[in-house]
C-alpha cells in the first residue's frame, strides 16, 4: 500500500512539474504549456528550429546574443530586437528563411538610429505607397511580403509564387517616386520546397 502511494505521489509530482511551467515570450503574457494547442511533436520541432536558428544567429555575430530574440511557433519564426543597419536586418531575415522546416518569417527587428521625424515620415509614405500598389495588383499576393523603407531605400522580403510575381513586386517598388534603391530578398515557393526536403 505504501509503495502504491509513493508511486502515485512521484507520478503526480513529475506530471505537475510539466503542467505548471509558464513562459513569457515576445507576446508578453505567460502561457501555460498545459494549454498549448500545439502537439508535442510540433513543440519539439519548434524547439529544435529555435535552437538551430539561435545558434546560427550567434555564429553570424556574437553581438546578436543579447540584441536579437527569436520565437518559433508551428514553424513560424518571429524575430525581434535591434540592429545597426538595414543590411543586418536583411541578413537575419535570410538566415531565418534558411532554417529547415520554416513556414513563415515575421521580422520585427528595429534599426538603431537617432529619430528624424521628417525622414521617418517620408519612409512611411514610401512603404504605404508600395503596400497599396501591391494590394491593388492582382498578380501579387501582398500578404506574403514584408516591406521596410530606410532613407528612401525599400527593403522587401517574402515569398513569391513564381518569378513573374517576384519581378512584378520589384517593378512596383521601382515605380514609386523618390525611391533611391530597391533591395529584394524574395524566395520562390519552389525554392522553399527544395529547402524543406
Amino acid at each position: 500500500m505504501k509503495n502504491k502511494l509513493l508511486i502515485i505521489f512521484f507520478l503526480g509530482l513529475i506530471l505537475s512539474g510539466c503542467a505548471g511551467v509558464a513562459s513569457k515570450g515576445i507576446f508578453g503574457t505567460g502561457v501555460s504549456i498545459a494549454f498549448d494547442p500545439r502537439s508535442v511533436g510540433t513543440q519539439v520541432d519548434d524547439s529544435i528550429m529555435q535552437k538551430n536558428l539561435s545558434a546560427r544567429v550567434i555564429l553570424m555575430d556574437k553581438k546578436y546574443l543579447l540584441s536579437i530574440k527569436s520565437k518559433v511557433l508551428d514553424g513560424r519564426i518571429f524575430l525581434t530586437g535591434k540592429v545597426d543597419n538595414p543590411e543586418e536586418k536583411l541578413k537575419l531575415t535570410k538566415l531565418a528563411w534558411e532554417t529547415d522546416g520554416v513556414r513563415s518569417v515575421r521580422n520585427d527587428i528595429k534599426i538603431k538610429e537617432e529619430f528624424n521625424f521628417q525622414q521617418s515620415a517620408k519612409d512611411v509614405l514610401l512603404t504605404s505607397q508600395l503596400r497599396t500598389a501591391m494590394i491593388f495588383n492582382k498578380n501579387i499576393k501582398a500578404t506574403n511580403y514584408q516591406i521596410d523603407t530606410y532613407k528612401k531605400k525599400i527593403y522587401i522580403y517574402g515569398i513569391a509564387l513564381n518569378s513573374d510575381e517576384r519581378d512584378e513586386v520589384i517593378n512596383e517598388a521601382k515605380q514609386i517616386l523618390d525611391v533611391e534603391d530597391v533591395i529584394a530578398s524574395i524566395i520562390l515557393v519552389d525554392d522553399l520546397r527544395i529547402q524543406k526536403d
